[in-house]
């Protein structure tokens, strides 16, 4: 398997740079687990350490979404990347400022004068939770976007040959800019604000990104199992459907406890477990129609796709509705049972996305038809089994919190520091089988395709 155009590359600049924010991430998210017991564990706080453990997330799935994209638009428009020079100015840009936020997050949590605002502008971290990046980061961020959109569409606007799937990724990356732009603005009321402020947090994993998966899981279905076009794009546009109800009208649970109306929480609650079934559906139906004539030659890049549209299901729809109805949802709001929703949902969902669209092109950006799979399995066993056992340990913890809390009253301190004790030391013990898995990862990744294969033997049962 080999690539058809040679610009396609430059996917691999951007699967590097995700590959080593995704070990930054899972690092830091060990100091995180390990403070919840010992507070002065590490010389950066909890604040810092989990602000660069969710931005770290965030920013390796979109640099990671960035490198699928620059791979699928050049092989679905069948023309070479418009602006190769400037996609790598792009890469080069953003990489550069990804490092210099989280060097300035470190240096925040060393020395937390140094984020005095300057010109009325704090120049290290604008402290707005999840989207602490300063305001010279966002404009760059904003330009990086912008410029990754353009190359895209003027690679489009190449070739006659328009496909669903380029559309698709066209519409998502450009409602993934649309819905940065609110979290550059404030206002003086703290309802306005939160509710502009949703729009980023949720719209952009809810919405954007979910039409996005949509679009990548359509394009490795038909990679590696040959699902016919019609199959696949079908159930694409019913996900863009969904995304349009589910996803803006799911945002409702979050309006519900920032002083907005009552039946937002009906609302939101409903329509927020409902956008994983398409994608669940589009692997069903594109196994179905290919039972007859399936030919898997990337049996790694199957495993990782399928496991993604299994656990996005189970992690964004499953844990999802467990809390987010109203009768539940009253109480359990701002528990570890969110916790546990968002850490399985973001693995299911967007982790195993972008892993499988590194099993299914990095081969062929490397020239390589076959390559040994075992590290792959290998990593994935050990991150999945610790991942669903890190969910089942905080979900645990969240359950305990809301009848301590939320029922018999006990502060939060008492409960965190007492009653869920070995919940956090559990987390710590599973997070470090994860770090495991993602070694093994970032390992296969820097090895796939240039270490020999083992050698087979051509005489049965010899060794």
């Amino acid at each position: 398997m080999t690539i058809k155009h040679e610009s396609q590359k430059i996917a691999e600049y951007f699967y590097t740079f995700a590959v080593v924010l995704f070990l930054v991430q899972v690092l830091v998210g060990i100091i995180a687990a390990v403070q919840f017991i010992w507070p002065d564990f590490f010389i950066l706080k909890f604040n810092i350490i989990r602000s660069l453990h969710i931005n770290a997330m965030v920013v390796w799935l979109l640099v990671g979404f960035m490198g699928a994209t620059y791979y699928v638009v050049p092989e679905e428009s069948e023309t070479d990347l418009w602006g190769l020079p400037l996609a790598k100015l792009q890469f080069w840009a953003t990489a550069g400022t990804v490092t210099a936020v989280v060097l300035g997050y470190i240096w925040m949590g060393l020395n937390p004068q140094a984020n005095s605002p300057i010109m009325g502008i704090n120049p290290l971290n604008e402290g707005r939770e999840y989207i602490e990046a300063p305001r010279w980061a966002d404009i760059l961020i904003v330009i990086s976007v912008l410029t990754f959109i353009f190359v895209n569409f003027m690679t489009m606007m190449k070739t006659k040959k328009w496909t669903g799937i380029q559309g698709t990724l066209l519409g998502g990356l450009t409602f993934l800019a649309l819905m940065y732009l609110p979290g550059l603005f404030y206002t003086k009321s703290m309802v306005k604000d939160q509710f502009w402020w949703w729009w980023v947090v949720h719209l952009w994993v809810e919405g954007a990104w979910e039409i996005i998966a949509g679009a990548l899981l359509a394009f490795m279905l038909m990679k590696v199992v040959g699902a016919r076009r019609e199959v696949v794009e079908k159930w694409m546009y019913i996900e863009v459907g969904f995304v349009m109800f589910t996803g803006i009208l799911g945002t409702g649970h979050h309006y519900y406890w920032i002083g907005t109306p009552g039946y937002w929480l009906w609302v939101g609650g409903i329509f927020s477990s409902l956008e994983p079934l398409p994608l669940l559906f589009m692997v069903w139906d594109a196994f179905r129609t290919t039972r007859s004539a399936r030919n898997v030659t990337n049996r790694a890049g199957l495993f990782y796709t399928v496991a993604h549209a299994i656990f996005n299901f189970v992690g964004a729809g499953l844990w999802g509705v467990i809390h987010t109805l109203p009768q539940v949802n009253k109480w359990t709001h701002g528990t570890q049972i969110t916790t546990a929703h968002g850490h399985l949902a973001f693995y299911g969902a967007y982790v195993l996305l972008v892993l499988s669209m590194i099993y299914i092109t990095l081969p062929a950006i490397r020239g390589v038809k076959e390559f040994n799979a075992s590290r792959a399995y290998q990593a994935f066993w050990w991150m999945t089994i610790s991942m669903v056992f890190i969910v089942l340990t905080i979900t645990g913890a969240g359950m305990v919190q809301t009848y301590m809390e939320r029922l018999m009253g006990l502060d939060y301190v008492t409960v965190k520091a007492t009653y869920n004790l070995w919940f956090w030391i559990l987390r710590v013990i599973f997070g470090v089988g994860f770090l495991y898995g993602v070694w093994i990862f970032v390992v296969d990744f820097f090895k796939l395709g240039r270490e020999p294969m083992p050698a087979v033997s051509a005489v049965p049962g010899e060794a």
